[in-house]
């Protein structure tokens, strides 16, 4: 009963007794749905801007104005967000220090893309100037530009993957390291109580086993 009860009180540990957030498939989950949603906001929307309809010409509908994507108004969003991707799956395979770099450089990566889209929401005609200048080749009208939400949504998706990625390092610790006694011997049991060479028997007594 004793044992029963200690378990109904833990119930957010799984069965090697890591919490579920320091689950290596939940953090890396977590932190890959952060940087594909956030690449996912640039494929979208940020900006739209309202023009003279004469500026504007055949290319551009008058009526919904320039469409400026997320891709177009902060570059840096979808590579960083790749960065990111690319270090969250990196540190399912890494070692301790590994770790440690590829934890840096994830929350380098989701600064950089909070940044990015805050400075897109603050200043959005200096975003979209490049666009304007390839519609119309014209620079530095004066322009209304209206901000979608997608910027925000950046904003959001850049802070929880900071804060994923900040949970690497206390996760870590419940991570079993693989090392090559992990794997059972290929002749099974019956292998291992077999006659034994003088590299066996380093091998064990490194181990703290006895050989004899």
């Amino acid at each position: 009963m004793g044992v029963m009860a200690d378990k109904a009180s833990h119930p957010a540990r799984n069965r090697g007794g890591a919490p579920v957030w320091a689950r290596k498939s939940t953090l890396v989950l977590v932190i890959a749905a952060m940087a594909l949603a956030a690449f996912g906001t640039t494929t979208q929307t940020w900006l739209t801007v309202h023009l003279d309809p004469a500026q504007l010409g055949q290319a551009v509908n008058s009526q919904d104005g320039l469409q400026v994507q997320g891709s177009k108004a902060a570059t840096t969003v979808t590579a960083l967000a790749l960065v990111a991707l690319a270090g969250g799956l990196a540190a399912s395979i890494a070692g301790r220090v590994a770790r440690w770099i590829i934890t840096a450089i994830i929350v380098l990566a989701s600064v950089g893309i909070v940044a990015a889209a805050v400075t897109v929401m603050s200043d959005p005609l200096a975003a979209a100037q490049g666009s304007i200048a390839a519609a119309t080749g014209i620079t530095g009208s004066s322009v209304q530009v209206s901000v979608s939400a997608f910027p925000a949504l950046a904003v959001v998706a850049g802070v929880l993957l900071g804060l994923g990625a900040l949970l690497i390092i206390p996760a870590g610790r419940h991570w079993k390291a693989r090392t090559k006694y992990d794997a059972a011997p290929a002749g099974g049991p019956a292998a291992a109580d077999g006659p034994a060479d003088e590299i066996d028997s380093w091998d064990r007594l490194s181990r703290g086993d006895d050989p004899t």
